[in-house]
């Protein structure tokens, strides 16, 4: 079966040097087996996404020498596919409306805590909910004891990036206590990035998910949902990122480090991936 990657960035922002290793490193992973590279923008937070960083993204790649596959896909323009996933969730008992801001939420614990892939664990104030009494700002949560009793078997994933290569099996006791009863549909948005980057990755057939290594933690969360909805199990290859001076990872603010600048300024791609060591 041939390789499938991709590369999913948001439409708010200019790329930076991290977005082109992450593009380059699935773009060429495919490449070199003989595989398939696909572009999907992830654009469900309409608040923030705009046409002309889109527009910029592919004019960015395409100036790095990148190629992919057309269409291009748009999640928000996929909201019946992941309200489809959700309902099979919900149907099962799985979910639960949730009324709490993060101000609720930080309130309610009773000491500070690193928490999850999403921040701290969600302390279940809304968890009697009945999914009848969900309204229009509720966000939808994961039950995660629930899910975790009805899958009934260990799960693993495997890793074949560097810095965590190998064969991974879930922890129900970090699932449980650090990351919690994840969102799965917030307010205003239809979705949330959990369960809609799970369902677009089985419908393209990606079968290794590259991606930076921040992103490691929430590979549970998505091997526990593949679980849930009977999907299709990829292998995961997380990079490490690249940061500043300081050892911060970029961000997209990081305007000295846009793409475009380095475009402007009259680098080539090639400098470019002398700069990552690619």
């Amino acid at each position: 079966m041939a390789l499938v990657t991709r590369f999913a960035p948001s439409p708010t922002g200019p790329l930076h040097l991290g977005h082109a290793y992450a593009a380059i490193i699935a773009h060429d992973m495919a490449r070199s087996a003989g595989g398939r590279f696909l572009l999907r923008i992830e654009d469900i937070d309409q608040s923030r996404s705009r046409a002309e960083w889109e527009e910029a993204i592919f004019d960015d790649l395409s100036w790095l020498g990148l190629t992919w596959e057309t269409p291009v896909w748009r999640q928000s323009q996929r909201l019946p596919a992941y309200h489809a996933a959700l309902d099979r969730l919900i149907a099962r008992g799985l979910c639960y409306p949730c009324r709490c801001r993060r101000a609720d939420i930080r309130a309610a614990l009773t000491a500070p805590q690193e928490g999850g892939p999403d921040g701290p664990c969600y302390p279940g104030t809304c968890r009697h909910r009945p999914m009848h009494e969900a309204g229009p700002d509720d966000a939808i949560r994961l039950n995660m004891a629930r899910a975790l009793s009805e899958i009934g078997t260990s799960l693993t994933f495997h890793e074949t990036g560097p810095l965590h290569s190998g064969a991974h099996t879930l922890s129900e006791e970090w699932l449980l206590t650090t990351c919690g009863d994840v969102v799965l549909s917030r307010r205003d948005m239809g979705t949330a990035y959990h369960l809609a980057v799970v369902v677009d990755d089985a419908a393209q057939g990606v079968s290794c998910v590259t991606r930076g290594e921040d992103l490691f933690a929430a590979t549970a969360i998505h091997r526990l949902l593949q679980a849930l909805l009977e999907l299709p199990v990829p292998t995961w290859h997380h990079h490490r990122l690249i940061r500043d001076a300081a050892g911060k990872r970029l961000a997209k603010r990081d305007d000295a480090r846009a793409l475009s600048r380095y475009r402007a300024e009259g680098a080539s791609p090639k400098d470019l991936r002398h700069m990552l060591d690619l």
